[in-house]
């Protein structure tokens, strides 16, 4: 593993944001940007965090990725919306959708918006868990290109289509699931590349359809689908929620995030909101919640282990123990400050 440099989250947040306003964002979108791959990091998952800053920037100055900070509006009945995000970060437009959707659940109970003309929007965490701050349980996903095959196939077909679920929680920090429908995001294989590591046979197989431990191999394999038949068949469902529903691109319509980056992404969202008040008197809800979860996690543990946890519980620790800051690998700090020094930003050492 690389050397790592312990990075304060301030400055992290900061340098992110300049690079991003140096190539053409507002203060505020460049802000909500950095944010969220910081927090990504912060949670543990720096597969969706400052890893990312190059290839974003790179996709911008060739013209993949809009500059737009909001999407367009393109229908919008009742409960329901589409919009078309022509190209812009994810992170923009994921928060306007899911405040739109957030909205709508307020007025109708349910709000469900879909997003065409896409680009990553980062961890899936970040839209669930603003709509269980507004009172709703919140669902969001996203597309990607195909990674992995149908079972018995021999070539990739569908994504590996990330989708969380936000719930909100008496304790203040939801019940968070978050997870990619392989076995590992591709973002995980990719950061173990970097970091001159191998990664787990179950995770993916090489050109041949064979698993393997090399993450470069990996990268020109395949994905391998989380519970085999299981987790296929749900990202296909992602699929159709997010790119066909919006109208937007789904299967090979999907183009990667490296491969050419002067390509448009062209993955799609969907985003879903349930006011808990419109079910019932919300403090009954909580109770109810509080209880199932004191009887799972209060359940008998196996051999060997201290406890057992809740979706996004282990996360949210993470989150809350980085005050000192966060421990980033030597390429990916090394990539931020050349990334940075080439649109006219000179970071220096962290501080």
């Amino acid at each position: 593993m690389s050397a790592r440099t312990l990075v304060p989250v301030a400055w992290l947040t900061g340098a992110i944001s300049e690079v991003f306003t140096a190539v053409g964002l507002s203060p505020r979108a460049a802000q909500a940007v950095a944010t969220s791959l910081v927090d990504a990091d912060m949670r543990g998952t720096p597969s969706h965090g400052s890893l990312l800053v190059p290839m974003y920037v790179e996709r911008i100055r060739k013209g993949s990725v809009s500059l737009r900070e909001e999407a367009e509006v393109v229908h919008d009945t009742g409960a329901v919306a589409v919009l078309d995000a022509h190209h812009a970060l994810g992170q923009l437009t994921g928060d306007q959708a899911m405040a739109l959707a957030v909205d709508k659940a307020h007025s109708y109970g349910i709000g469900a918006v879909t997003v065409r003309r896409a680009f990553h929007f980062g961890g899936a965490f970040r839209y669930v868990r603003s709509a269980a701050a507004a009172g709703c349980i919140g669902i969001a996903a996203a597309n990607t290109r195909p990674l992995m095959p149908a079972p018995g196939g021999a070539a990739p077909v569908v994504g590996n289509n990330p989708l969380a679920v936000g719930v909100p929680a008496a304790s203040g920090e939801p019940v968070l699931l978050d997870m990619a429908l392989s076995e590992a995001a591709l973002g995980k294989i990719r950061l173990a590349e970097q970091e001159g590591h191998p990664i787990p046979p179950t995770w993916a197989t090489d050109r041949d359809g064979k698993p393997t431990t090399n993450p470069t191999e990996a990268l020109a394999g395949m994905l391998l689908p989380a519970a085999g038949h299981k987790g296929y068949g749900l990202a296909l469902v992602v699929d159709i929620l997010t790119g066909v529903l919006s109208g937007g691109s789904s299967g090979s319509g999907v183009r990667g995030l490296y491969a050419d980056t002067s390509v448009p992404n062209d993955c799609a969202h969907f985003f879903l909101a349930l006011d808990i008040g419109a079910f019932g008197d919300p403090a009954g809800f909580t109770g109810r919640l509080s209880a199932l979860t004191t009887e799972v996690t209060g359940s008998p543990t196996a051999p060997g282990v201290e406890r057992l946890l809740l979706p996004g519980q282990l996360e949210a620790e993470r989150y809350g123990s980085v005050a000192e800051g966060i421990a980033l690998g030597a390429e990916v700090l090394a990539a931020l400050q050349e990334t940075a020094a080439s649109v006219g930003v000179a970071l220096g050492d962290p501080a």
